[in-house]
């Protein structure tokens, strides 16, 4: 096997035509994270991103998305963003991962999202289940999975919906939206969801912001950005900004105007999503690993991810090690335990309020 490591913009037609046959030939490899459209655009912005080109013969089998960091330390493209990673491959490639990070000049690889059953995973790892809404039957079919799996939740959101619409005006849904403003209106609902709730704000790093308008202005057949809103008298309540194949859209970036959170506005609008993406060819929407309430009430099946890291003996992995393990083990911990997770939760809200008051 001869491998190859290339920056995104030196892949060719060639290349991402091989990309596009290995992704498409592998349904666990149905996920926009791992498109080359998605890698390239990433690369865009990104100089340590790099893509590993794996070929036997005259035939490339395999192609490995990544980013280069200081000390041969190796992440996934787009690190902390992707809720889907690794090699897309032949299907019976066989390829040991230390020889492969190796050829990448890595002394380690960390990921927290791969896709289960990949070659490139380690002998030891974690597993974790991310939840989906599976359509693959039509979205009438998903509806009576969500009515008899959360029936108190379908009908308390339903009768949200009739209540938002007496309280404002008629409900609007607009999908596959191109135009700027709304974008910005979910980016800033997401900024102030993240200050509020305690966490890093993704998009206080301009090349994010950058990504993802730059993502919203693609509409190819394979690969596309998606956003919708819905609105009542004309007014944004609730939205979200993902990515898609023809067939799975990769839930990214749902918000909502924190005006309307007594009617639930995130489950409305989730609904009235996986009805249009379903009119338009999607057949599962993945919510992404997480234990998020809405994602409970949502989901009726779920992919595997995997988290661990790949090493070869050396200085920088040792560092890496004394860095990150510790501390991703203790984030398991407290993640596995319902009462931890709550009272990191409350605490990080804490955080978020404090931090919101100090800042007007």
């Amino acid at each position: 096997m001869r491998i190859s490591v290339v920056h995104p913009r030196e892949l060719g037609d060639t290349e991402i035509t091989a990309w596009r046959e290995l992704q498409t030939s592998h349904p666990a490899l149905d996920n926009p994270f791992l498109s080359p459209e998605f890698t390239i655009e990433v690369g865009r912005l990104r100089e340590q991103a790099r893509v590993a080109v794996l070929s036997e013969g005259s035939s490339i089998v395999g192609f490995f998305p990544f980013e280069r960091h200081p000390f041969g330390i190796g992440m996934p493209i787009a690190a902390g963003l992707t809720d889907a990673q690794g090699l897309v491959h032949a299907k019976d490639i066989e390829l040991d991962p230390r020889q492969l990070i190796k050829a990448c000049g890595l002394s380690v690889f960390e990921f927290d999202h791969m896709v289960a059953g990949q070659p490139l995973l380690p002998e030891r790892y974690d597993r974790y289940p991310s939840p989906i809404m599976d359509m693959s039957e039509g979205f009438d079919a998903y509806i009576e999975t969500v009515k008899k799996n959360s029936g108190k939740t379908y009908r308390s959101t339903a009768y949200k919906s009739r209540k938002l619409q007496r309280d404002f005006g008629t409900l609007r849904h607009e999908y596959g939206l191109r135009d700027e403003e709304p974008l910005r209106t979910l980016l800033r609902w997401k900024t102030d969801q993240y200050r509020r709730t305690g966490r890093s704000d993704r998009f206080a790093r301009p090349w994010i912001v950058q990504l993802v308008r730059n993502l919203a202005q693609l509409d190819g057949e394979h690969f596309g950005g998606v956003l919708d809103m819905i609105y009542v008298d004309d007014r944004p309540v609730a939205g979200h900004f993902g990515i898609r194949t023809k067939t799975t859209l990769a839930g990214w970036f749902p918000a909502y105007d924190p005006a309307f959170s007594k009617y639930s506005p995130g489950l409305i609008h989730h609904l009235a999503m996986a009805e249009k993406a379903a009119q338009s060819g999607i057949r599962v929407i993945d919510l992404g690993r997480g234990q998020k309430e809405y994602k409970e009430k949502l989901k009726n099946g779920e992919y595997l991810v995997c988290e661990g890291r790949i090493a070869l003996p050396s200085l920088g992995a040792g560092l890496h090690w004394l860095s990150r393990v510790p501390v991703r083990k203790a984030r398991a911990t407290v993640l596995a335990n319902p009462r931890l997770a709550r009272t990191a939760d409350r605490a990080l809200k804490t955080y978020g309020k404090l931090r919101t008051s100090l800042a007007s």
